[in-house]
């Protein structure tokens, strides 16, 4: 962590990557508008919290401020989409969808590395924290795997789309079943996962080219989302891999 103003507003001009920034609620001068104005460029998330909620997060003198560091750079996903196009690879790439849980995003980041995923897709703001944590859990992964930190998922869907990917999104609520083989997952794709509370957000459930549920055939109707990501990436590794046949 960083603590005050002007550590924090020092780390976003070195270019450090920043997880999260918070303010203490009320504070304005020409340092947090910085802060704001830098983040922003960055897309790294700002909040504005009560004392309490910063007294919480640490015992020292945080002066009005905390930055979490992240433990890892976060990439561009046009240039990484280019540059799989460029090097003649077809594109898979896993984004999520409010996946809060640290652990669960380490296991969905070792499940994406073991089945040859490009990159991980996540939101500037209700996504996990990637920390010590994350990165113990994905044994070593988000060190390989690239991931890219977008400000609005709804413009990177579309985005993806216009770029000739393929969106599918894993909802119990399809009537397609993923075994049934009845999309092509091949080419290039965007494999949508959503929380474990409510699932992926309708708005993005629109924007999905298909959509397929796993199968299942005991008593309890939900996988852990992690569990689910490995299943759904490896029915697009099996299939890949009997193309190349």
């Amino acid at each position: 962590m960083i603590f005050g103003l002007r550590p924090i507003l020092e780390a976003l001009n070195a270019g450090r990557t920043l997880d999260k920034i918070f303010l203490l609620r009320g504070t304005k001068n020409s340092m947090t508008q910085d802060i704001t104005a830098l983040a922003k460029a960055a897309n790294v998330p700002v909040s504005m919290v009560p004392v309490e909620k910063l007294d919480n997060i640490t015992k020292k003198n945080h002066q009005g401020a905390v930055a979490f560091v992240s433990p890892i750079d976060y990439m561009p996903l046009d240039s990484i989409l280019a540059g799989l196009y460029e090097e003649g690879k077809t594109p898979l790439l896993l984004v999520l969808d409010r996946v809060t849980d640290v652990r669960n995003f380490g296991s969905i980041a070792r499940n994406a590395e073991c089945m040859g995923v490009h990159a991980i897709v996540v939101p500037s703001r209700g996504a996990a924290q990637i920390n010590g944590d994350a990165l113990k859990t994905s044994a070593g992964a988000l060190n390989l795997i690239p991931v890219c930190r977008e400000p609005n998922l709804k413009d990177t869907l579309t985005f993806l789309r216009e770029s000739g990917v393929q969106i599918v999104a894993c909802t119990e609520k399809s009537d397609a079943s993923l075994e049934a083989e009845t999309v092509d997952l091949s080419g290039p794709l965007a494999v949508l996962m959503g929380s474990e509370e409510d699932g992926i957000s309708p708005e993005y459930l629109r924007l999905a080219d298909h959509k397929l549920r796993i199968p299942m055939a005991g008593q309890i109707s939900s996988l852990n989302v992690s569990v689910a990501s490995g299943i759904m990436l490896y029915e697009v590794l099996r299939q890949r891999l009997r193309a190349e046949e």
